[in-house]
């Protein structure tokens, strides 16, 4: 667990020291509380028909949500029932996490220094994920870049969605704030 009371995360600390005055004069903000600044990041695993045919799927994959986001996720059920996919309703189908604060810094962090790099044949994030208000969103194709996970003891290997929401009320603001945060983008 972290000691939340004596602990600034290094992503934190940079944003404080250096990315506020960095953007506040790139955008002209007048007061500080106008700098666009990170609310939460949502992490998401969607086991799909691989939790139709076994229940148990879906508790592998929030285990592992949980160690990679440090803590603990909860399972994303069915909303109705779909007979062509042999879906029930309230049937466990994926499973979520959302970080905010130390939490939050710490994972963007691990993301972009140690579990980006290890992509196979990674040439940057997508540029153009935003969504119009300032978020963005991006898939990674297998959660085995993380090193807090175990590669002998996993049993499938899961995609992971990611979405971090700022503050920002333009994607150039949102984007600008990331590429702060050492993003790479590719484009």
């Amino acid at each position: 667990m972290l000691d939340t009371a004596n602990y600034t995360p290094r992503l934190r600390a940079l944003f404080d020291s250096e990315i506020k005055a960095k953007m506040k004069e790139e955008f002209g903000y007048t007061n500080d509380m106008q700098i666009p600044r990170l609310d939460k990041i949502v992490l998401n695993i969607g086991c799909g028909s691989e939790a139709v045919r076994d229940s148990k799927k879906a508790k592998s994959a929030q285990d592992d949500l949980s160690t990679i986001a440090g803590q603990r996720a909860v399972v994303t059920k069915a909303k109705n029932s779909i007979a062509g996919f042999r879906v029930r309703e309230d049937m466990p189908l994926g499973t979520k996490v959302t970080l905010r604060n130390a939490r939050m810094y710490d994972f963007l962090d691990r993301l972009i220094t140690v579990a980006m790099p290890r992509i196979r044949d990674f040439r940057g994030v997508s540029g153009k994920s935003f969504d119009g208000r300032g978020n963005y969103a991006f898939g990674i194709k297998e959660h085995l870049v993380f090193p807090e996970i175990n590669f002998d003891k996993i049993d499938e290997s899961w995609g992971m969605d990611v979405i971090i929401a700022t503050t920002a009320k333009t994607d150039a603001e949102a984007k600008a704030l990331l590429k702060l945060f050492n993003m790479p983008f590719n484009s």
